[in-house]
């Protein structure tokens, strides 16, 4: 019987292609196949690289079906390689049940490291490192989005995002609302890219900065947020405070929006106070 093939998991460039390393070349070049989230993609990153190595289409909506397919082919002796649409695979990507069941099945599976875009921007963010959380997507329905920021309101780690283009501008909003306005925080755009940006300051001022400039709405994102610090419980008392005597003379909602916004307390934690 055939010693078990190896999945190799390979991370490809975010942005500039001269971050692929020489290891992950070698082995793209070297496996029977490669799995890929988007074949047309990946497709011109071997063509720029001269590898014909034959493309295998593995996304989110058939990996159920085919992952023990691979998984025969593994066992049967072949080596194939595993790459998501940039960065990673498996963050934020497909590929975690392919792992699982090859992993499951007795076949080595070996990392081939490389870029990642949220390290990419922890590294340049000026923001506590030494412990993050990585949220991925956020809700795309705005109440959902809401309610999750709003749990993660006291985590005292710096909070890691990935946002699309068309959301962005409403995500910095509801965050600025939920987290505290004057919450310090980075945003990267299109790291590694010709366009790259990354700016920092409160989350109130990185919501105006992307609102006014319509060129701060385009790209891929990774929203960074400083987590809850020392000073959060005089934050929530203020909040409170401010909350109790708006709520006088406005609907409950929007003073607890004001509140927020001007104590930079979530506003979650406002309504403790009824």
């Amino acid at each position: 019987m055939d010693e078990p093939g190896t999945l190799y998991v390979v991370a490809t460039p975010i942005g500039n292609l001269g971050d692929i390393g020489a290891r992950a070349l070698d082995t793209l070049r070297q496996a029977a196949a490669i799995c890929a989230e988007d074949t047309r993609r990946s497709g011109q990153l071997l063509s720029h690289f001269g590898i014909r190595t034959p493309l295998l289409a593995l996304h989110e909506y058939n990996e159920d079906a085919i992952a023990q397919k691979i998984v025969v082919r593994l066992l049967s002796g072949e080596s194939l390689a595993l790459v998501s649409d940039a960065g990673t695979p498996l963050v934020s990507d497909p590929g975690y049940r392919l792992v699982r069941a090859a992993r499951s099945a007795g076949v080595k599976v070996s990392p081939v490291p490389g870029p990642s875009a949220l390290i990419a921007a922890l590294s340049v963010a000026g923001l506590p490192s030494d412990r993050f959380a990585f949220e991925g997507f956020l809700p795309a329905k705005a109440s959902a989005r809401r309610d999750r920021l709003q749990a993660l309101a006291g985590d005292p780690r710096t909070l890691i995002f990935y946002e699309a283009s068309h959301r962005i501008d409403e995500t910095l909003g509801d965050m600025a609302a939920e987290l505290g306005g004057d919450r310090p925080a980075a945003l990267a755009r299109e790291l590694t890219k010709l366009f790259e940006t990354v700016l920092d300051g409160t989350l109130a001022e990185l919501s105006a900065r992307v609102r006014s400039d319509p060129d701060q709405r385009k790209g891929e994102f990774v929203v960074l947020v400083q987590g809850a610090g020392e000073d959060a419980d005089a934050k929530v008392a203020e909040g409170r405070r401010l909350y109790a005597k708006l709520k006088e003379h406005l609907p409950p909602s929007t003073a607890a929006k004001l509140a927020a916004e001007l104590s930079g307390a979530p506003r979650k934690a406002l309504y403790g106070s009824e």
